[in-house]
């Protein structure tokens, strides 16, 4: 089946570019040059990855993205020409899958595209579906996560989780009691190597602390093991 990709960019040029380049991949585009409308689209008819960028006219890319991921669970990639840490950091931080900086190859951007598609379908490896061990349901006290509906509630209440968010949460609650590298958890998210700066393994377990209200600073559910990874408690869930 062929996949629907939402490319919101104003420069016509690199659209008409990146747009013809994914449909060699017989990627089905859908291009809008402004930020307008961009939500109601996705809400009437949700596309399998957003290709965001930040400097639209109209509504601005950030913006966009913090306003779909409160209902929308796709992949959401910015490709910008900001190149900053900061931007980087806002960007996964409100809920960006992957950002990109217009100077990667186009070759680059459909793997990295076809690798969050993957993710979404749940073609990913196979430790975070639920054939790992035969479980589809996981409880931690308050805690209830469902696998093969792919939902998650904290204290009876839904958590709205990205995909990627999801798959996270799942990896580290299917090892509870073990510490998970960055380079672990990158590896089978996403399917690549941590290269020592990738910071959206460290921005996503902060969305999931702040959702599962883990303090941040001295976390308790989702541990921060110094130089090792990630370790999620088996014990502090009943304590609430």
């Amino acid at each position: 089946m062929t996949q629907r990709i939402l490319f919101v960019e104003d420069d016509l040029e690199l659209a008409d570019l990146i747009g013809g380049f994914l449909k060699s991949f017989e990627f089905e585009v859908e291009h809008q040059a402004d930020g307008n409308n961009v939500i109601e689209n996705v809400r009437a008819n949700p596309p399998a990855l957003v290709l965001l960028d930040l400097m639209l006219p109209g509504k601005d890319g950030m913006t966009i993205c913090r306003e779909l991921r409160e209902f929308y669970t796709g992949p959401i990639v910015i490709l910008t020409s900001l190149n900053s840490d900061m931007n980087q950091i806002l960007g996964f931080e409100i809920g960006a899958s992957d950002y990109v900086v217009k100077t990667t190859p186009p070759s680059v951007l459909v793997a990295r595209i076809k690798a969050h598609l993957r993710q979404s379908t749940g073609t990913v490896t196979p430790t975070i579906s639920a054939a790992k061990d035969q479980r589809t349901t996981t409880n931690f006290g308050h805690l209830v996560i469902d696998s093969r509906n792919r939902t998650a509630t904290y204290r009876n209440e839904p958590l709205h989780l990205s995909t990627g968010d999801f798959d996270l949460l799942w990896e580290l609650a299917s090892h509870a009691g073990e510490i998970l590298s960055r380079d672990h958890l990158l590896k089978r998210l996403r399917g690549i190597e941590y290269d020592g700066l990738d910071r959206s393994v460290d921005v996503a377990i902060s969305r999931l602390r702040k959702k599962l209200a883990d303090d941040p600073i001295e976390p308790r559910k989702i541990k921060t093991i110094r130089h090792k990874g990630y370790l999620f408690a088996t014990d502090i869930w009943w304590q609430e």
